[in-house]
């Protein structure tokens, strides 16, 4: 695996699929006044032949269209960031960590600890979402000040400690890179793609007596456009999301020195979905915050957030591998590797673990 290979790649194709966001919102804006411009011709124009558009007609619809599209993405940013990293994953299941009553996130906090001395970075809030026996975590926050590094009570359970440190470097890795703010970001765009496709359905709804007035033909080419926007907000969100992913796991690998680590954590995350495993649900609008992406049925395969874990794998090892069996060997969470702090680098670009 060329790793400063994977991560140059990958900060290209981001910087290429944001643009990409922001030429779908302007074609959301052609699409919505093309779907307006035919039901006024198929209502108004109909009654009225040869009666034209109204004026600023087009330049009305592209301001509701930018108001409800980066409005509603104002309105959630701001909304979360309010609450800040933590509260967003409280509101994901997960609780603030409890080293003193648990030996499996006493370790958890100690790696975390770990992580943060070997990365340069700042100590992230640790959190467990006690009720998901699956492998997964997450990463939340705006800065390094507001970061929260989550994991699952599956994850704490069936990782060794050195997968565990794989994972935690691969979390890291998205609060260093910026990704936590950004996936924070693209809620907020999704939101306003929703609001779009929402206000077409409330103008699109019958009024007390069942009835539909002319607005509803208006209000159904609305849901039309501003669901193929939402759609392609998804897309893109997935597309971005798939490649700081790749990122992640190339710099988890460079953190640890060690292809087994978060190696391990994703052969075992297959192990879960060869034997139907069934995760806690999350919504869609978070899903590419996951270590693993958990959403079922066709449509979330087609806007699947993450590569496949085949992918991810082969990445890492430079060939296929199968899948590792759910179970932990314990006495390798009593001594962890011994390093010795003073001949090993420090700061951003330490690759070993400085250990506590």
């Amino acid at each position: 695996m060329l790793i400063f290979e994977s991560q140059r790649e990958a900060r290209g194709q981001t910087r290429q699929l944001l643009l990409v966001f922001a030429l779908t919102v302007l074609l959301l804006v052609l699409a919505v006044n093309a779907a307006l411009a035919l039901a006024w011709g198929l209502t108004w124009s109909f009654w009225f032949p040869g009666a034209g558009f109204p004026r600023h007609f087009f330049a009305v619809n592209t301001a509701v269209v930018l108001l409800f599209v980066l409005g509603g993405w104002w309105v959630e940013t701001s909304r979360l960031a309010s609450g800040g990293g933590q509260r967003l994953a409280e509101q994901m299941g997960a609780r603030p960590a409890q080293p003193s009553g648990d030996f499996d996130e006493r370790r958890f906090c100690n790696i975390i600890d770990e992580m943060a001395i070997s990365s340069g970075l700042k100590r992230p809030t640790a959190m467990v979402v006690a009720r998901d026996q699956g492998i997964n975590a997450f990463a939340t926050g705006w800065d390094e000040d507001d970061a929260v590094v989550a994991v699952t009570r599956g994850a704490l359970e069936y990782l060794t400690r050195e997968e565990l440190q794989g994972l935690v470097a691969h979390e890291f890795s998205h609060i260093r890179e910026g990704d936590t703010r950004l996936n924070m970001r693209l809620i907020g765009m999704v939101f306003g793609l929703e609001m779009l496709y929402r206000m077409g359905q409330h103008l699109f709804e019958p009024d007390v007596r069942g009835r539909r007035m002319a607005a509803a033909l208006l209000g159904l080419a609305i849901m039309a456009a501003g669901w193929l926007g939402w759609v392609a907000g998804h897309a893109l969100q997935a597309a971005v999301s798939r490649q700081r992913e790749y990122l992640a796991d190339a710099r988890a690998v460079q953190w640890t020195r060690s292809r087994d680590g978060l190696g391990g954590v994703l052969r075992k995350a297959m192990s879960e979905r060869q034997a139907d495993f069934e995760p806690r649900q999350i919504g869609s609008t978070v899903q590419h915050m996951l270590l693993v992406g958990n959403e079922v049925g066709q449509v979330a395969h087609w806007l699947d957030s993450h590569p496949t874990l085949e992918q991810r794998i082969r990445r890492i090892y430079g060939r296929p591998m199968g899948a590792l069996p759910l179970e932990r060997d314990r006495t390798l969470d009593a001594t962890p590797p011994a390093q010795n702090p003073t001949t090993e680098p420090s700061g951003p670009q330490a690759p070993g673990w400085t250990l506590i």
